[in-house]
């Protein structure tokens, strides 16, 4: 929970307050941009109280989002009841309750009715969050983007008996997992299924495409609210900078998608040949390795 105590200087005064064990992971700042924002030091505060029954929701979904349990508020708890997992896209609903053991990373479960729900990435175990999963027909398949946002996804499997995918050259993160990709071609693993393996950010950096429109990312690739475009994390960068140029360009040459659902930084939509472009032209200034993309010491631009 978080501590009074410990409550951030530049939070505005009133009930919601954001402690200083806040990691920076942005899911807040996604779910109420207009309630949350960045304090000096990189961490999140509350700008201001949420004036309407929607905005107290929208900061009521930011605190159960939050992996660090940074976010509380004094006085009466706003209601949380059929906050996550919600809907962002066609058929694509973030799941919340981000995990600490994946930096605070977006997941996300994919509806497939009659063909088996995928889930992207793990969130915290959450029973409340297990039975609403199982309300909407379980998980069929745990896809994981890469090693550092496996979160607690052994024990999503373990409940709805998922096959587990990863690249085997982030399997040691995973050593659960039933099914690794090898090698740097996409995969078909169903007709409207494609695994894109994406290494970079890690060796084993995988995209995954659905319906030949919605592109999970992981942390390949996401869009920045600061700069307005998309954008790649190059000071966490843990792998090879030339690497995930390469494999965004292919990316961009081969691929087309109309959604983007990163695992940290926010979701965008667009026609798919615009952002093709859009994408080109990231590569290209990665290439240039831009001091744009990665000021300061976090280089980090939400």
């Amino acid at each position: 929970m978080a501590q009074r105590s410990r409550r951030h200087p530049e939070n505005a005064p009133g009930p919601f307050f954001v402690d200083d064990a806040c990691i920076d992971c942005d899911a807040s700042r996604q779910c109420a941009p207009s309630i949350f924002g960045i304090a000096s030091d990189g961490r999140s505060i509350v700008l201001r109280q949420p004036a309407s029954d929607d905005e107290r929701r929208a900061a009521a979904r930011a605190m159960l989002i939050c992996p660090t349990a940074s976010i509380g508020v004094d006085g009466d708890k706003p209601p949380t009841d059929d906050l996550f997992p919600v809907e962002v896209g066609p058929n694509v609903l973030l799941t919340g309750y981000n995990s600490p053991r994946a930096f605070g990373a977006n997941a996300y479960l994919v509806l497939r009715p009659g063909r088996g729900n995928l889930l992207v990435d793990a969130p915290r175990f959450v029973p409340a969050l297990a039975r609403r999963v199982e309300e909407l027909g379980g998980i069929a398949r745990v896809l994981l983007t890469h090693r550092d946002d496996v979160g607690d996804a052994e024990r999503w499997a373990a409940r709805f008996g998922a096959r587990v995918v990863i690249h085997e050259a982030d399997r040691a993160a995973a050593p659960f997992a039933t099914d690794l990709l090898r090698g740097a071609d996409p995969v078909a693993l169903d007709d409207d299924l494609l695994a894109i393996p994406l290494p970079g950010h890690t060796r084993g950096s995988t995209a995954f495409l659905v319906n030949r429109a919605e592109l999970f990312s992981g942390d390949s690739l996401y869009f920045s609210r600061t700069l307005g475009r998309l954008a790649a994390f190059r000071a966490q960068c843990w792998y090879s900078w030339p690497e995930q140029a390469r494999s965004l360009a292919r990316l961009a040459a081969e691929h087309r998608f109309a959604r983007l659902y990163p695992g940290h930084g926010s979701r965008t939509a667009g026609d798919p040949e615009a952002l093709a472009a859009a994408l080109a032209a990231l590569v290209d200034e990665m290439r240039r390795d831009a001091p744009a993309l990665h000021p300061g010491a976090a280089g980090v631009l939400w």
